[in-house]
C-alpha cells in the first residue's frame, strides 16, 4: 500500500485531526474523522439507500462524519 496525504482539518489541534489519505495503487481513501453519532446513524439507516438493500452496518464498516471543510480535499472522480 503506497499512501499519499491529502489534507487535515485546517488550524487544528495536536488532536481532534479528521484526516485523509489516497491509497495510490487502489484508489481508495482512508479517512480519520469523527464517529457518527447513534442519531445520525439512525437517520441514516432510515434514508436506507437502494431498494431492498440492508441498513444494518456490519462490524468491518463504520459511519463517520466528515466536516464540511474537508471536502476540499477529496479528489476529483476519475472515469476508468
Amino acid at each position: 500500500m503506497r499512501l499519499r496525504f491529502l489534507g487535515i482539518i485546517p488550524n487544528t489541534p495536536d488532536t481532534d485531526s479528521p484526516t485523509i489519505w489516497l491509497d495510490e495503487e487502489s484508489g481508495d481513501l482512508l479517512i480519520q474523522s469523527y464517529t457518527a453519532t447513534e442519531n445520525e446513524v439512525k437517520a441514516c439507516q432510515e434514508i436506507g439507500s437502494i431498494s431492498g438493500h440492508s441498513t444494518a452496518v456490519p462490524d468491518h464498516e463504520t459511519i463517520i462524519r466528515l466536516p464540511k471543510v474537508m471536502r476540499q480535499f477529496l479528489p476529483p472522480h476519475d472515469s476508468e
